[in-house]
């Protein structure tokens, strides 16, 4: 979350999503997986002219003048695997490895992520991985193995 100083212009999620001409839901969201960066204060969170601007890509005239922000580029993959005729017992098997394959990972692949669920009435396992390229072709290399009976 940033910081606001107390002689900037602070903004509530509502006064920003106004301005952006956005729903309130999608602006609070920008703010929770960390896109728009904000400060919470009691219950609610503000955000700072300074990190609006930034969200929306507007540089103040002296920010024009200043060396550009070095930026890491991030890749991430979004995977779905869905495997049919699976007991129970073996896509939890299943699942439980690759949570442990998961976090084994790279410390770089920070927002790596493992879903699932299983469908009981037609024996359906459904994997849903974001990650980086190689954490996500890690763990597809894994899957075949583990599903085997």
């Amino acid at each position: 979350m940033g910081t606001i100083g107390m002689e900037e212009d602070i903004y509530t999620i509502s006064e920003v999503a106004q301005r952006l001409k956005l729903h309130a839901k999608t602006v609070l969201a920008f703010v929770r997986d960390g896109r728009l960066r904000a400060t919470k204060v009691g219950k609610q969170y503000r955000i700072a002219k300074a990190d609006l601007d930034a969200f929306t890509g507007h540089r103040p005239p002296e920010a024009a003048e200043s060396a550009p922000v070095k930026r890491r580029r991030h890749v991430e993959v979004s995977s779905i695997v869905e495997i049919d005729a699976i007991s129970l017992e073996t896509a939890a098997r299943a699942v439980t490895h690759l949570q442990g394959a998961l976090k084994g990972r790279s410390p770089d692949d920070g927002h790596a992520q493992l879903d699932t669920i299983y469908y009981e009435e037609i024996g359906r396992l459904k994997l849903i991985i974001s990650a980086s390229p190689e954490t996500t072709a890690r763990l597809l290399n894994f899957v075949p193995i583990l599903i085997a009976d």
